[in-house]
C-alpha cells in the first residue's frame, strides 16, 4: 500500500471531523459556494438596492431640465451599472471578478457656499408635472446616501472575502456620489448650509484637547 502524504491525511481527517460536526472550512469549499446564509440575504438586499437606484435614475432622467444635473445622473448611472455587473459576477463565482472596481471621480469642485438666503417654503408637489431639478436632485441624494449606508453595514458581516471587498470598496464611491449631488444642490440654493455664530463655532471647535500617549504595560 503506497504511503500517503501526512499533510493530505491530516486534511482529510479534518474534513471528516468537520462533516461529522456539521461544519466546514471555506478553504475546503468551492468559491461559488463560499457564502453564509445571512450574507446571501444581505447581498441580495444590496444588489436589489443598486437595481432600485438605477431604475429610479432612469425615471428621473426624463424630468431633468438642467444639463449639468443630467450629466451627473448619467455619469453615476454608468458607474453603478458597472458596479452591478461586478457584484453579480462575484456573487456567482465567489472569486475575483474579471473587472476590478474603479474609483468614482466627481467633476464638481469642493467649494461649499455657506449662509442662508430667503427662499420659497417647500411643500409636496400636486402632480408629476410640478417636479423640478430641485426635487430630482434631492431624490438622487437620498438614493445614493441610502445605498452607501446599506453597503457599509452589510460589508461588516460578509463572509466571502471577495464579495466583502467589492462591497466595502464601493462605500467611498457612493459617498463621493452623495457629495457631488450635495454640491450641485448647494450651488443652486437647493441645499443651504447654516453656520453658527463665530463665538459659538470657536467654542465648539476648541472643545477638545489632544490625548496623551497611552502607557503600555
Amino acid at each position: 500500500m503506497p504511503n500517503q502524504n501526512p499533510n493530505v491525511m491530516n486534511q482529510q481527517m479534518q474534513q471528516q471531523q468537520q462533516q461529522q460536526q456539521g461544519t466546514q472550512l471555506s478553504e475546503s469549499m468551492p468559491p461559488n459556494k463560499s457564502h453564509g446564509g445571512h450574507e446571501l440575504f444581505d447581498t441580495h438586499e444590496v444588489i436589489g438596492g443598486v437595481i432600485g437606484t438605477l431604475d429610479q435614475y432612469e425615471l428621473y432622467n426624463q424630468h431633468i431640465q438642467d444639463q449639468q444635473l443630467k450629466s451627473i445622473l448619467n455619469r453615476q448611472k454608468s458607474f453603478l451599472t458597472e458596479l452591478y455587473n461586478i457584484m453579480v459576477e462575484t456573487l456567482k463565482t465567489g472569486q475575483k471578478p474579471s473587472q476590478s472596481t474603479s474609483v468614482y471621480h466627481m467633476t464638481e469642485s469642493n467649494d461649499v457656499m455657506y449662509g442662508l438666503t430667503p427662499s420659497t417654503p417647500k411643500k409636496p408637489v400636486g402632480s408629476v408635472n410640478e417636479l423640478k431639478d430641485e426635487n430630482i436632485s434631492g431624490f438622487m441624494l437620498g438614493q445614493v446616501k441610502g445605498l452607501a449606508s446599506m453597503m457599509a453595514m452589510t460589508a461588516l458581516e460578509m463572509t466571502n472575502p471577495v464579495m466583502r471587498r467589492v462591497t466595502a470598496d464601493s462605500v467611498p464611491n457612493l459617498i463621493e456620489m452623495s457629495y457631488e449631488v450635495f454640491l450641485y444642490q448647494n450651488r443652486n440654493g437647493y441645499y443651504q448650509v447654516a453656520q453658527l455664530a463665530d463665538q459659538d463655532m470657536t467654542h465648539m471647535v476648541d472643545s477638545y484637547a489632544p490625548a496623551p500617549p497611552p502607557t503600555l504595560n
